[in-house]
C-alpha cells in the first residue's frame, strides 16, 4: 500500500542563505528556467500551498520584484512547473512498436510523478486550463509525438487522438488514484483494519469487504501494467487495425 510522502515545514525566510540552492543562484544570473526550477524544488518540498511568490524569491535568493520580471503571477509559475516536467517525457516517433512504445511513455510518466508526487495535480489539471493552442510547446508536444508515432503505424490521425486521449486519461487516474492508496494502521495485519474497511457497513459493501487482500496488496506498477494490457488489447480491437 502506497503512502504519500511525508511534507516537511517549510524554511524560514532568515535562514534562506544558509540553503547552498538558494545562494548559488544569487550568485549567478536570474532566469525563467531559474525561477520555475526553484519553484519546483519549493513545491518538491513543501507542496503547491506552500508556493508563494514571496517564498520563491527566498528559495531563489533575490528581491520577488526579480521574480516578476520572468513570471507574471503564481498561475503563470504553476503552468511553468507543469511546464518542464512535461519537458522531460520523451517519445521516440520512430519506434515500429507503437504498443512497446506507449508502454515505455507511460512507465516514464509515472516515474516522473513518483520523483514529482507534489506536482502531479499540476500535471492533471493546469494545461486542461489552457486553451491547446495557448499551452507551452513542451506540453503539447507528447500529443504531438503520439500522434506522429501512430501515424506512422498505420493509424488514421483521429483514431490516434483516441488512443491519446485513452492513454492519458488511464495514466492522471492511475497516477491519482496510487498516490492515495493510504492505509489507516500501517502495523496491522489484518486487511479490513488496515484499510478501515470496519468502519463500512458489511451489508452494504460486501463487495469491497470481500475484496480487502486484493486492495491491501496494492502494487501501483503491476496495477500499471494490468491497465496497460487492457487499454492497448481494447484498442487493438476496436480502432481500425493499422497493419491493414
Amino acid at each position: 500500500m502506497v503512502e504519500r510522502p511525508a511534507g516537511r515545514k517549510p524554511a524560514r525566510s532568515a535562514n534562506r542563505r544558509s540553503d547552498p540552492g538558494a545562494v548559488a543562484r544569487a550568485e549567478g544570473p536570474i532566469t525563467r528556467a531559474v525561477v520555475l526550477d526553484a519553484a519546483l524544488e519549493l513545491i518538491d518540498r513543501d507542496g503547491v500551498d506552500g508556493l508563494s511568490m514571496r517564498r520563491l524569491a527566498e528559495v531563489v535568493g533575490r528581491d520577488p520584484m526579480v521574480i516578476y520580471r520572468h513570471v507574471a503571477n503564481k498561475a503563470a509559475v504553476l503552468d511553468g512547473v507543469a511546464e518542464i516536467v512535461f519537458a522531460q517525457l520523451s517519445v521516440d516517433v520512430t519506434d515500429t512498436d507503437w504498443r512497446g512504445q506507449l508502454r515505455s511513455i507511460a512507465r516514464d510518466f509515472r516515474h516522473l510523478a513518483w520523483a514529482h508526487p507534489r506536482v502531479v495535480s499540476l500535471l492533471v489539471t493546469r494545461p486542461l486550463a489552457t486553451p491547446l493552442g495557448l499551452r507551452a510547446p513542451a506540453v503539447v508536444r507528447p500529443l504531438e509525438d503520439i500522434l506522429e508515432l501512430l501515424t506512422r503505424a498505420g493509424f488514421s490521425g483521429a483514431d490516434a487522438l483516441h488512443v491519446y486521449r485513452a492513454l492519458f486519461g488511464f495514466l492522471y487516474g492511475h497516477v491519482l488514484n496510487e498516490q492515495q492508496e493510504l492505509v489507516e494502521r500501517p502495523e496491522e495485519t489484518d486487511e479490513v483494519l488496515r484499510l478501515g474497511l470496519y468502519r463500512l457497513p458489511l451489508d452494504e459493501f460486501p463487495r469491497v469487504r470481500e475484496l480487502a487482500p486484493v486492495l491491501a496488496g496494492y502494487d501501483g506498477a503491476a496495477e500499471l501494467e494490468r491497465g496497460l494490457d487492457i487499454l492497448l488489447t481494447g484498442l487493438t480491437a476496436t480502432l481500425t487495425d493499422p497493419g491493414r
